[in-house]
């Protein structure tokens, strides 16, 4: 899993609150398991005016030219600034899939639902959630067009670079895997040393256990 330090890159202003996992991912696009793919299928319904299949590429759609992520000003947004209830819906993990594929390393809002929380978390991506009035704020910033943000993890911050700085909390066990871009497979790994002394002492408690020469 990539690790998250700092980052900086474009803020892309979704104003919309509420917005669920089939919104971020359509569910005609979930037959796969892998985690690529799923890029240009992010927010679909609402990049495209025609309906979305399997197979067809951006160049081949009808583009919606009002939706915020087709505004020119907003073509490399790495940073996604939403409202309330960000993720909620089902539990699709595609969907955090989705936003890393187009290339969000960031999203910010006031809440987030917890399953996608849990999600973004596995996958490497970082949400700060902010208070209300300073997501109004960014808001405000970004609908200019062109706004730069820089998210440092380590030290809790989001700056403008106008002269707006905004601190965020991270739950520390959260900070820890993400700075050290540790999934749950590289959770276990990092208890390796462990994890082999256990079995050592295991094998010496209940050899009998281990009478053929084989775990099991």
């Amino acid at each position: 899993m990539r690790a998250f330090t700092t980052h900086r890159g474009v803020v892309a202003p979704l104003d919309r609150a509420n917005v669920d996992t089939d919104q971020i991912i359509p569910k005609q696009f979930l037959k796969s398991i892998r985690k690529t793919g799923f890029g240009d299928n992010l927010f679909d319904a609402w990049r495209y005016l025609d309906e979305g299949v399997i197979g067809k590429t951006p160049n081949e759609r009808r583009i919606n030219r009002d939706f915020v992520l087709n505004a020119p000003d907003y073509q490399d947004a790495s940073v996604l600034l939403a409202r309330d209830n960000f993720g909620c819906g089902s539990s699709r993990e595609h969907a955090v899939w989705a936003l890393l594929e187009y290339g969000f390393r960031c999203v910010i809002a006031p809440s987030f639902a917890d399953i996608f929380a849990t999600n973004s978390v596995n996958n490497g991506l970082l949400l700060v959630t902010l208070p209300d009035a300073a997501v109004a704020e960014l808001f405000d910033l970004a609908g200019r067009g062109g706004l730069t943000v820089e998210v440092d993890l380590a030290a809790g911050r989001v700056e403008t670079g106008e002269g707006g700085s905004f601190g965020f909390e991270t739950d520390p066990e959260t900070r820890r895997r993400l700075l050290r871009g540790l999934d749950d497979i590289g959770l276990t790994l990092d208890c390796a040393d462990a994890i082999r002394a256990f079995e050592r002492a295991h094998r010496e408690r209940q050899p009998w256990v281990f009478a053929d020469g084989e775990a099991g």
